[in-house]
């Protein structure tokens, strides 16, 4: 079975779309995909369909979802050529909950985490163009939001919400390794979008300062952390951290080669280097 949960739900077996139209049991097949091969308890999915206020018959109606499922994994078994499996063999019942097998499928979001990670790991070893390399195939996963066209109570949300941290972290990584390769000006339109769809994201902000920085645009730099501090503080009542103070400070000293270090609480400012 093949999972897709990076955009649009997608779960095919042998190449055949099993994800139902109707909001609740489509519902029920992404939360089982985001825990494939992993059991999950019965009171979860019935958390995730009627959060607290599960009707009486919550338990059947559940049931009743998943014999739909299995019926549209059987036909796709039927028509697939995949005799001596049963639907009953892919989603399984157990003592409390189900389980969806993939029996080796494939699943997008494991194969995000694994590229990110060898991205990591390249950028621990200084190999910034490996790093870039990775991440980027990491982020090709993408094709939209994670499950989109799924109706989320608040187990998928929290999923998502993961998902979407993930996918953050590696941009965050993606970019740091082009501005370490001196792909500064080459950013700048990426991170005049990511600044304005995440408006207190300190670390997008702190690399968007050292791009504008090192492409002679001192000005806008600064601008851009006025923008962030007023928005940070209207919001939250706080001011930017102290990695992302010393670098408005050393932009503003126009220093030719900061030395910043960075703080625990903001990553951004390890991405200092010599001005172009």
């Amino acid at each position: 079975m093949d999972i897709e949960v990076l955009g649009p739900l997608s779960v095919r077996e042998h190449g055949i779309p099993i994800a139902p139209t109707a909001p609740k049991p489509r519902q029920v097949l992404a939360l089982l995909a985001l825990n494939a091969d992993h059991v999950v308890p019965v009171s979860t999915l019935i958390e995730e369909l009627w959060d607290e206020n599960p009707p009486r018959s919550a338990r059947t109606t559940l049931q009743t979802y998943i014999l739909q499922l299995r019926e549209l994994i059987g036909a796709a078994l039927l028509r697939g050529g995949g005799e001596g499996t049963r639907a009953k063999d892919i989603l399984v019942t157990l003592p409390g909950g189900y389980r969806l097998e993939t029996r080796g499928g494939t699943l997008d979001f494991q194969e995000l985490e694994r590229r990110a990670g060898a991205g990591y790991r390249a950028m621990d070893a200084e190999d910034y163009a490996g790093a870039a390399k990775r991440l980027r195939e990491a982020l090709s996963l993408w094709t939209g939001t994670a499950l989109a066209d799924v109706q989320a109570g608040s187990q998928i949300t929290l999923e998502v919400s993961r998902l979407e941290e993930t996918r953050l972290c590696a941009l965050d990584q993606r970019i740091e390794a082009d501005l370490r390769l001196g792909n500064h000006r080459g950013l700048l339109s990426e991170l005049t979008v990511l600044v304005s769809r995440y408006p207190m994201h300190e670390s997008l902000h702190g690399q968007f300062m050292l791009a504008l920085y090192r492409s002679g645009r001192r000005g806008e730099a600064l601008n851009a952390y006025q923008r962030l501090r007023t928005t940070l503080v209207r919001e939250l009542g706080l001011e930017p951290s102290t990695a992302l103070g010393r670098l408005q400070r050393s932009i503003l000293m126009a220093h030719p080669e900061p030395t910043l270090t960075a703080g625990p609480e903001n990553p951004a400012a390890r991405l200092v280097g010599r001005m172009a």
